[in-house]
């Protein structure tokens, strides 16, 4: 049985099938002057910050709780531009994979983005937009590896720190679906978060500045943390 993409959706899935289809995307292409001016504007003092290229999800189907969806490829600053313009043009959502990491005492941990990354402050999940990297020989995007890929590169923790569980949640919003991985560790919270920080101090490129321990919603409420991701925690606090 096939399901709509509605945004406002929070959709349990048994995989997700992801692959490279090239697309010409018109809002890049008419767009070049507007997206250089942008970039300009937010990678200003932040060298850090880098242009490179990224998958974009421009088409998308569920049915039988399989996500099937076809990327592209653009720049970093296209896609930033796109996203703070407000998501203009025809439907493209920055499909992205997540690393829902809960500790053995059942609380969540969040990376809190550092100051010279494009979203300081955040509070959210290990993830990253898609890129060339999660493409397989075969052209299929490999999100799964994503998401264990992202949380080496954000946190330090490595597979073998880690329980990856099966299937996805899905929360489906304009110009956006976060795909929810869960993911476990046989620590409670703060033993976890002491691991992570001091992984954190030998990585080369450290885009955190701390983690964060989310036990309830009110704890969600204390931190600058997107609308969905607030959305994925009532949604598992409430069903626990």
């Amino acid at each position: 049985m096939s399901e709509g993409i509605v945004e406002g959706r929070i959709v349990a899935l048994d995989r997700v099938e992801a692959r490279l289809v090239p697309c010409d995307w018109v809002y890049a292409r008419e767009n070049e002057a507007a997206i250089a001016a942008h970039w300009a504007d937010i990678s200003a003092g932040k060298p850090a910050m880098f242009n490179g290229r990224v998958l974009l999800q421009h088409t998308a189907s569920i049915r039988d709780g399989v996500f099937q969806a076809g990327y592209f490829e653009t720049d970093y600053a296209a896609f930033m531009a796109w996203r703070d313009a407000g998501f203009p043009g025809p439907t493209v959502r920055n499909g992205f994979a997540m690393a829902a990491l809960r500790a053995s005492d059942g609380a969540f941990l969040c990376g809190k983005m550092g100051g010279h990354t494009a979203n300081p402050g955040k509070v959210y999940f290990a993830a990253g937009t898609p890129d060339r990297s999660d493409v397989r020989a075969d052209g299929s995007v490999d999100l799964g590896g994503s998401v264990t890929r992202e949380l080496a590169e954000e946190t330090g923790l490595r597979a073998e720190d880690v329980t990856v569980g099966e299937g996805w949640i899905a929360l489906i919003e304009t110009g956006r679906v976060a795909f929810m991985r869960p993911v476990g560790i046989d620590l409670p919270a703060q033993a976890a978060r002491e691991l992570m920080l001091e992984r954190m101090m030998s990585l080369e490129d450290e885009e955190l500045s701390d983690i964060v321990i989310v036990r309830d919603m009110a704890d969600s409420e204390k931190h600058d943390m997107p609308p969905f991701m607030r959305r994925y925690l009532a949604h598992i606090f409430e069903g626990s």
